[in-house]
């Protein structure tokens, strides 16, 4: 196939050629970010405000779906695994609008594989409107400042340009949400104003080493959907990934496992920290699909006690393999 006209990515010469000149300008953006953004969004409300609720986004008598793509290029891995689990028209719709949950969470160069590629965001934005889609928004809540973190990962250049909207966190947008059954989602700030305004969803994330839960994928990347002082989940952070998988049930979720962070996540900074696993993975399915992900970075489930903390809270199945995944190589 023809090589995707987004793809920016370097070689790792090329890359560390680079790198030094780069350096001082990513690291004075993402620390000015750092000090001068506040991720929390407003706090609890003194009075308790009436909570909102999340509609389920999953298709009604879909069923499990999974599919596992192995190559290089990730616009064609990825059209090929929508493809092997019915194609885009089998998720989206004419006039749908969705929301495309991305990981923006670090002013960090796409290189360093700490957030969404911007490759994912394009491609997943530009098979939306091919399908009929009305609008696509693009958002996250990032720790450092959203506008470095957007521009520096290169998804708000890629969102805009496919033609989706950005959407980036102000205080406004938080409304109060409780989980049905949690503990931890109480009444808790929640980056509502593009929820409400769409009927799909859509989370994309790459696999990635975590310091504290072991790893960061799917369901960890709904936690960018949090205001708050949302740091305080972090002594609990097991329960919180499965709360904020009861949280939201999406249409579908890409794990893009092109590139594995394995050492030093969920940020890295390093070439040393990556190794390429050439994989992408689609499915209906976010408990499998973090399931089979944790096989990338070497780690088993007793090493990831969400996943199966998740599945016995009836979000989906650990055991990946049951749903007969189907499987696809892009040369």
């Amino acid at each position: 196939m023809n090589p995707d006209p987004d793809n920016n990515d370097l070689n790792r010469r090329q890359f560390l050629a680079r790198a030094a000149k780069a350096g001082v300008s990513i690291a004075a953006a993402g620390a000015a970010g750092f000090w001068f953004h506040d991720s929390r969004g407003p706090g609890r409300s003194k009075e308790i405000e009436t909570d909102i609720h999340l509609p389920d986004y999953s298709i009604s008598g879909l069923g499990p779906r999974m599919s596992i793509v192995r190559g290089r290029n990730r616009v064609d891995t990825l059209r090929l695994a929508l493809k092997s689990i019915g194609g885009i028209e089998s998720f989206i719709n004419k006039g749908d609008r969705v929301l495309l949950k991305v990981n923006a969470a670090f002013a960090s160069p796409q290189m360093l594989s700490a957030t969404t590629h911007p490759q994912i965001v394009s491609g997943m934005t530009r098979l939306c409107f091919d399908a009929g889609a009305s609008s696509v928004i693009v958002t996250d809540n990032p720790i450092n400042d959203p506008n470095s973190c957007f521009a520096l990962s290169g998804i708000a250049d890629a969102a805009r340009r496919a033609g989706a909207q950005l959407f980036l966190p102000r205080n406004d947008a938080f409304k109060p949400l409780s989980v049905p059954d949690g503990k931890l989602i109480r009444n808790w700030p929640v980056l509502y104003d593009p929820l409400k305004r769409i009927n799909k969803v859509i989370g994309t994330a790459p696999v990635k080493d975590h310091h504290r839960s072991g790893a960061s994928m799917i369901m960890k990347n709904w936690y960018g959907l949090l205001g708050g002082r949302r740091n305080i989940f972090h002594q609990d952070i097991q329960t919180i990934i499965t709360e904020l998988a009861m949280m939201i049930r999406p249409t579908l979720v890409i794990l893009d496992g092109t590139t594995t962070m394995m050492t030093n996540g969920p940020t890295g900074g390093s070439l040393s920290d990556l190794k390429e696993t050439n994989t992408m993975i689609a499915g209906t399915d976010q408990v499998a699909v973090d399931a089979f992900g944790a096989t990338l970075l070497g780690k088993s489930l007793n090493d990831l006690p969400f996943i199966g903390m998740a599945e016995a809270a009836g979000l989906g199945t650990a055991d990946y393999q049951s749903l007969n995944p189907e499987s696809g190589i892009v040369d």
